[in-house]
């Protein structure tokens, strides 16, 4: 079977290894020099009392040599869906769309076996090249980390348990629609499109729902600052704004009244606001908690892949004619 597995599915294995190994070396290179701007490493200029002239200076090099690699990074949040569904989608419908399902069914290995074989086989080649790759990606970002914090999206979703979690996801998807559509490619887009769905909604509705958030009141400093209030850098801010001295939030209508009141009396908007009470707020996730989100995420992505898998050896077992 081990074999058989290899001969049928080499060229996507050879591909994307050779992307992954490609795109992995690159970051090497780059992350590389990249640390090379902070001789001391770059957790030790993460957060306020790190922040002194010479971690400043590094971090400004930084986003000027490097900061257009941080932006290319969106992209990388293909990366899962093309590992897996590029594995998962020919994984059955290459059998039904040449008819070979008819012969690899009744040779001497069990259909049950031979699928068994074959996802867990795939399944683990998925899982590992997404490991790698998030790895290595993992590392290139320490030096953006240490300035911008681990939950922002462009690192939460890049980084630690979640990216192979998506990449089985993006497997069971295109495995279930294979089986079900008995065509590799369609199966593939239908893969895609379910995955960029299901990312874009738990990234933006489930995501900041896994706990319940904290929040800060402070009141607006008289020469400070009406920026919104960070608890700390790497925290996630989910919200924020004004309040009055009574602790109801103000509407930015309402806020842009004071701030136009303010200008027309001359008077400076900090002591124009801290003079009647008004407090800023932040509704946020403290850092502490990327673990605990992304084991959530993590177990939430591979449940619904395993769902999958269970749609595809119920369609197996009725020998899907």
């Amino acid at each position: 079977m081990t074999w058989l597995i290899w001969r049928q599915h080499r060229t996507e294995v050879c591909v994307l290894g050779l992307l992954v190994g490609m795109f992995g070396i690159a970051l090497l290179v780059l992350g590389t020099q990249a640390h090379e701007l902070f001789p001391g490493g770059p957790a030790r200029c993460a957060g306020e009392a790190g922040m002194n002239e010479a971690c400043a200076a590094s971090f400004r090099r930084l986003d000027e040599e490097y900061g257009y690699v941080e932006n290319l990074l969106a992209a990388f949040y293909l990366v899962p869906v093309v590992i897996g569904a590029f594995l998962g989608a020919p994984l059955l419908a290459r059998e039904l769309e040449d008819g070979t399902w008819q012969l690899a069914w009744t040779q001497a290995v069990p259909r049950m076996r031979w699928l068994a074989a074959k996802l867990v086989a795939l399944a683990g080649v998925t899982v590992a090249l997404t490991g790698m790759f998030t790895a290595v990606l993992t590392w290139f970002r320490q030096p953006f980390d240490a300035w911008e914090g681990r939950f922002q999206y462009d690192a939460f979703d890049l980084e630690g348990l979640v990216p192979p979690a998506y990449a089985l996801f993006a497997f069971g998807v295109a495995t279930a629609a294979g089986a079900i559509l008995r065509r590799s490619l369609p199966a593939f887009g239908v893969a895609f499109g379910a995955f960029l769905a299901a990312r874009m909604s738990v990234g933006l509705l489930a995501r900041p729902a896994y706990a319940t958030p904290l929040t800060t009141m402070e009141p607006v400093g008289v020469g400070g600052s009406t920026d919104r209030p960070v608890p700390g850098f790497a925290d996630w801010m989910i919200e924020h704004g004004y309040a009055d001295a009574t602790g109801r939030r103000l509407s930015w209508t309402e806020y842009y009244e004071l701030e136009d009141a303010a200008n027309r009396a001359g008077t400076n908007l900090n002591q124009f606001l801290h003079a009647r009470g008004i407090q800023q707020f932040g509704v946020y996730h403290p850092a502490d908690r990327f673990w605990t989100f992304q084991l959530i995420e993590a177990a939430l992505f591979l449940a619904v892949a395993a769902v999958l898998i269970g749609v595809v050896v119920w369609r197996v077992r009725r020998r899907m004619i």
